[in-house]
């Protein structure tokens, strides 16, 4: 037992990074366990562990008493002097129960019980290490693709990405190495579940943390982000500080700023934006590469008509709806798209009124257009 105990220290501290103070610890109350449910001992006991040799020896806590009640709990004063010659009524002794066949019996149960505590602290160990960093931006080495879930290797955890959270027109491949969203940290019966994600918008927030200095000192704000995964999205910038052009600031000279994040979504468009308070402003912009002529905005119904010259209704409206739906998502209102030609057509009849309207929002797109 004593080179079972010595050998399975060694190996788990330093595959396991758990110090070997703590693993000599969880031996102890491994051994304890063990020895209760062997002899089917009743109350308190102590285990003492050599760190050197592994030779464990068990303790029973007795308080000296005039009276044994319960042997159990209780030694008599004279019984107790035998054992230690300094106990006194009141005080509490350790008596040595350790049975000389203990070692050949519960060898292997106590290994058991030992490894089952030691994944326990594991357990604790990740939880106590992730539980506060939701919604930070961790890198990670895929393990394993299967078909409803890819497992993320972080450190000495792993996490899973289950299929609502990756992006469709991503592979992934057993080393890969990738940048994901710890979006979830929870305790199961099985250990600490970790969960990934590709598709939250808030992974691009992240990616320009940390490729634009603006944004993570605070000069330069994210105020809305709109994403497709894996397609396009839209991000909507201000400054914070006068005199800092917060557009400029996240695409970088020559763009290599918003190109490092581009190439992190492995190919994902994205327009950067400059918010406005005005909505009216903000969602001509939000149409972007698109040139809106002019909004009208109905604030009950929240909803934007936009008008635009004929040859661009097709880029503002984007290919199957898409550059109408991101600049939606991305201002909060509906957003109703006209040529300027429609329009005039329709202040001269009301036939065929809104046949050339493109609705953004909770309606989904009616008019196949060029890709924004």
């Amino acid at each position: 037992m004593r080179g079972e105990f010595t050998a399975a220290i060694s190996q788990l501290s330093l595959e396991r990074g758990i110090p070997k103070e703590v693993l000599l610890n969880t031996v102890k109350e491994a051994v304890k366990a063990v020895y209760k449910r062997t002899y089917n001992a009743n109350g308190e006991f102590e285990v003492e562990l050599d760190p050197n040799t592994g030779h464990a020896t068990v303790f029973r806590l007795l308080e000296v008493v005039d009276s044994v009640q319960d042997p159990d709990t209780q030694i008599g004063g004279a019984d107790a002097r035998r054992a230690d010659p300094s106990a006194r009524i009141g005080s509490v002794i350790r008596v040595d129960q350790t049975p000389e066949s203990f070692g050949r019996i519960a060898a292997q149960m106590t290994k058991q019980v030992m490894l089952q505590k030691i994944r326990e602290v594991e357990h604790d160990a990740v939880y106590n290490e992730f539980q506060d960093r939701e919604g930070e931006l961790v890198t990670g080495i895929v393990q394993r693709v299967e078909p409803t879930v890819v497992i993320v290797q972080l450190g000495k955890a792993e996490a899973i990405m289950p299929r609502s959270e990756q992006v469709e027109s991503e592979h992934y491949r057993p080393g890969q190495r990738l940048k994901v969203l710890l979006q979830k940290v929870q305790k199961s019966p099985k250990g600490p579940q970790l969960v990934v994600s590709r598709r939250d918008k808030t992974l691009l927030k992240r990616l320009f943390e940390i490729e634009v200095p603006e944004i993570y000192n605070g000069t330069v704000e994210i105020k809305a982000i709109a994403r497709v995964p894996g397609v396009r999205s839209k991000v909507a910038v201000a400054a914070r500080q006068q005199g800092i052009d917060p557009v400029g600031s996240c695409v970088g000279v020559r763009g290599i700023r918003v190109q490092n994040v581009v190439d992190e979504v492995r190919g994902e468009k994205i327009d950067i934006i400059q918010w406005a308070d005005d909505p009216a402003t903000f969602i001509a912009r939000a149409l972007s590469p698109a040139q809106a002529s002019s909004v009208q905005l109905d604030s009950d119904e929240k909803t934007a008509t936009v008008i635009v010259p004929e040859r661009q209704l097709s880029l503002a409206i984007g290919r199957d709806g898409q550059n109408a739906r991101l600049a939606a998502n991305l201002t909060g209102w509906r957003v109703d798209i006209r040529s300027a030609e429609s329009m005039l057509r329709d202040m001269g009849t009301d036939e065929g009124a809104g046949a050339a309207a493109q609705q953004a929002g909770p309606a989904p797109a009616s008019e196949e257009g060029a890709e924004g």
